[in-house]
């Protein structure tokens, strides 16, 4: 089941089993011969293995003549976010995200510090497959450079053009944060200087064990929420080892849904500026009703930060995510950025006076299952070809085939799809009762291992 993964803008896979230094040397040559041997920046996050696939990647990128700024261990949106500044060809971050711990992943970024879209990536995938590469000589290998200490105050700086920091200031927050050991923790102290907020670190030293599953959702929430009451803080933040997920942790000790998190960010965010927001199919209908309250209209995609990102670039949106408890601002950067998510809370709350509690049940609220069937991606084709054609399941509901399927009631929805980073079919089902959304959930998950 622990196959490698390949899409247009990288791959992930299982160390040892799928993920090899040899498939991430041939994608680091097929990507520094796309970028012509031009500038790359190279980060990685803490897990053990991340160390020995740094080091395939650079030596594909230095064998097709690439300029290497090597930032060491750095958060993925933080990466993103320098390559424009570096005015770089591209980067390459390597991360497992929110997978677990045998897992890692290398991570294909454009010149405009966005994912690699779908059309560049078949390029680079067409090179990687036929090992089609840019080979440099002796005299013309490229070299490694270390990137200075101090190179993110700039992107705090710019971060903080987005809040209103005397507010957060003045609010005098006490903050917990678990980056689960991973890229954010060296940057945690400098993020809570420059906002001015007591930081309360948890799991915070980078470390290749992964303390807690690295997916932020409520049950890896559980330890924080048994300590922040406590502890007197005033709202508390759970991410991934990338920095590119997060759920939120009220200050009554509430580990809230991960789904929340996009929804609570747009409330405040419409509530100062009128704009369009970009989703995936399989986001809560919360984020629909957020977004009737202000007048904005909201775009649809498919699953991925790379299809959110192309939709705010040609709707000239104001901001988008995913109820996997991910943000883009892109009057900031194209980065899903747990940074900049943790920033706007804090401004909702310094501007509103009211505690994350609060602020979160302002929102509408409906139940949400999250299921998982373990598959490749072959068995699960069968698997959703058996659900498109089950006209009970369909009967009287509104079909969307954008992404896998959606099928939509006025009681809710249910949403099924291959996922692309790990061998699962995913199943999710939404309604304001539980019980009707659990019904939904398991109805088709019938139907599906039936057909498995």
């Amino acid at each position: 089941m622990n196959k490698l993964r390949l899409s247009s803008f990288g791959l992930r896979g299982f160390v040892g089993e799928s993920l090899s230094p040899t498939t991430v040397m041939d994608l680091a040559s097929a990507f520094a011969s796309f970028v012509d041997g031009g500038k790359v920046l190279l980060g990685r996050d803490t897990r053990d293995s991340s160390p020995m696939i740094y080091q395939a990647a650079v030596a594909g990128l230095l064998s097709a003549g690439c300029e290497v700024l090597d930032y060491g261990i750095c958060p993925t949106p933080l990466l993103q976010f320098e390559v424009q500044r570096q005015k770089a060809a591209g980067a390459v971050s390597i991360s497992g995200g929110h997978n677990a711990q045998g897992w890692n992943a290398v991570t294909l970024v454009g010149h405009d510090g966005a994912y690699l879209d779908p059309s560049a990536g078949e390029v680079v995938l067409d090179r990687f497959h036929a090992r089609d590469f840019l080979k440099q000589d002796w005299r013309h290998i490229g070299r490694v450079e270390p990137v200075a200490k101090g190179y993110a105050a700039s992107y705090f700086d710019a971060l903080a053009s987005h809040v209103n920091v005397e507010a957060i200031r003045a609010a005098s927050f006490s903050v917990l944060i678990d980056p689960v050991g991973g890229a954010g923790c060296p940057f945690l102290w400098e993020f809570a200087e420059r906002l001015g907020f007591k930081l309360l670190p948890v799991n915070a030293e980078p470390t290749g064990y992964l303390a807690r599953e690295p997916e932020p959702r409520p049950r890896s929430a559980l330890q924080m929420a048994s300590i922040i009451r406590h502890l007197g803080g005033s709202v508390g933040f759970v991410l991934s080892s990338d920095m590119g997920r997060m759920s939120i942790v009220t200050e009554a000790g509430e580990p809230a849904s991960e789904e929340y998190t996009f929804a609570l960010i747009a409330n405040h965010v419409l509530a100062i500026r009128n704009g369009t927001l970009v989703t995936n199919v399989c986001t809560s209908r919360t984020i629909d009703d957020v977004a009737a309250t202000h007048g904005a209209p909201v775009i649809k995609t498919r699953v991925g930060q790379v299809y959110v990102s192309a939709a705010l670039a040609d709707e000239q949106g104001l901001l988008g995510g995913e109820g996997s408890g991910s943000v883009m601002l892109p009057a900031f950067s194209q980065a899903y950025d747990g940074f900049l998510m943790m920033a706007l809370i804090l401004d909702a709350m310094a501007k509103s006076g009211e505690p994350v509690s609060a602020l979160l049940q302002d929102l509408p609220r409906y139940a949400i299952v999250k299921r998982s069937i373990p598959c490749s991606s072959r068995v699960g084709y069968r698997g959703l070809e058996a659900i498109k054609s089950n006209a009970d399941f369909l009967k009287h509901g509104e079909v969307n085939t954008l992404d896998g399927l959606r099928v939509d009631w006025e009681s809710g929805w249910v949403h099924v799809r291959q996922s692309q980073t790990q061998q699962m079919l995913r199943v999710i089902a939404e309604a304001r009762r539980r019980e009707v959304a659990q019904e939904m959930a398991d109805q088709a998950a019938r139907i599906i291992q039936e057909a498995l």
